[in-house]
Order: structure tokens, then sequence, then C-alpha cells
């Protein structure tokens, strides 16, 4: 297989990735050790551009142009062009769907994207889930305009690695946003919300003569809570 961002006539002796018994010459060619037949190795790409419906004026024509004007430089066969006019921060995009159902069966070797934002605007965990499909499906990935988004590049490790962390911030983020949601559901009328049994348990400690501060440290609440409750 072509490494992303080089030629098939630049291309160095290399070992492909699906069969170890094959070497890749520097003209590009793929044969068998010790074997006179030769067969032209092209890299075969989608592309896939996106562009907002809330964004009026875009044009996915343009990213389509100059991605493939770059396909043509670089002596890449196009297999398809996945188009969607839909938002990207939605998974449900037609051509992106399309797009992955044919990487899984190996149709093609690298997607191409204008942006990895024009690939998805999902979040950090979505994107790393998208980029380590494609890797599992043995598919490169290339960003035209992000040189260190590149799964041929120097810096792919360290770019999946940082996705990875920020997925992991976000999840804490949401978790943390999630939990706030529910302390503030809980506080109606300026008070804790706690099950009609607890309030029960906290009435009954009353009349048997305990204190505020002994309810809450036999139920588990706050003093002030138990205060509230006693109140109503």
């Amino acid at each position: 297989m072509l490494l992303c961002g080089q030629k098939t006539s630049d291309f160095r002796p290399a070992f492909p990735k699906n069969d170890p018994l094959l070497v890749v010459d520097f003209k590009g060619r793929i044969f068998r050790p010790f074997s006179t037949t030769y067969k032209t190795l092209i890299m075969k790409v989608a592309i896939y551009a996106r562009i907002s419906t809330s964004n009026k004026g875009q044009d996915a024509d343009n990213q389509i142009q100059v991605l493939k004007e770059y396909c043509g430089k670089m002596d890449y066969e196009i297999f398809d062009v996945y188009t969607d006019e839909v938002s990207g921060a939605t998974s449900e995009r037609p051509s992106f769907k399309r797009m992955f159902s044919d990487a899984s069966k190996r149709k093609f070797d690298l997607v191409l994207f204008w942006s990895l934002d024009r690939l998805t605007r999902e979040g950090c965990r979505a994107t790393t889930k998208y980029l380590e499909q494609l890797e599992s499906y043995g598919i490169n990935f290339k960003s035209y305009t992000e040189q260190y988004i590149d799964s041929c590049g120097i810096f792919k490790d360290v770019v999946i690695s940082l996705l990875s962390t920020l997925a992991k911030q976000e999840k804490v983020r949401i978790s943390e946003r999630v939990k706030a949601g529910l302390a503030r559901s809980k506080k109606k009328n300026g008070r804790p919300q706690i099950s009609i049994k607890v309030i029960s348990e906290i009435k009954t400690l009353k009349e048997n003569g305990q204190s505020n501060r002994s309810i809450a440290k036999t139920l588990r609440l706050s003093h002030s809570t138990v205060g509230l409750y006693m109140k109503s």
C-alpha cells in the first residue's frame, strides 16, 4: 500500500501491510521477491466533502475540486466522492454512512477530506472512534489542510493519543454537567428532594426525642436538610 503524501513514482521499497511477502520498488511496482512478475500499485482514494445547511454560501464543489487536483498530482485513483449537505454534529449523514460501509469492505485505501471538522463535528470521542474504525479496516485517513492529521505521517500516534485524551476530558465534563443538572433538579422550593419514606423516618425520630443533628447522622443527611423537612 502506498503511503499518504507519496507519489507512485517516488515510493521507496517497502512491505505492504496486507501481504508481507510482497515488495514495492521505487517505481511503484509490486512484486514478490525472486519473481519477475510486476503489477503497478495505485492508491484508491475516497474523497469526503461536507457543507452545513446552516451556512449559506458554502459550496462542496470548492473542496472537491482542490482534493481532486491533489489526487491527480499524487497519481492517486479516485474511487468515489462522498458528499453530504448536513450538520457535522450528527452521524446521520447518508454519504458518510455509505463511505464507512465501503471502507469496511476495503473498496479504497485512503479517506481524504478538507479538514477534520468537515469529516465530523461530533466531538473528540466520536472523532477518535471514527479514525480508529478506519484503522481497524486497514484504511488510511488524511486531512488536506492539517498536515499532522495523517495516518501515514509521523504525528499519527500523537494525534490519536491527543484526541483520546481530549475525549476522556470531554466525558468527564459531560459527567460533571449531568451531576450538576441532577443536583439542580433535586432542589425545588429551596430544599433537596428526598423520598417520602425518609421524611417519615425523620418525623418519627424527632417524635422519639432525637435532635436534628442526631437524626442527620442516623439517616446520613445534612443537618440543614433535616431542619428544612421538620419545618414542613
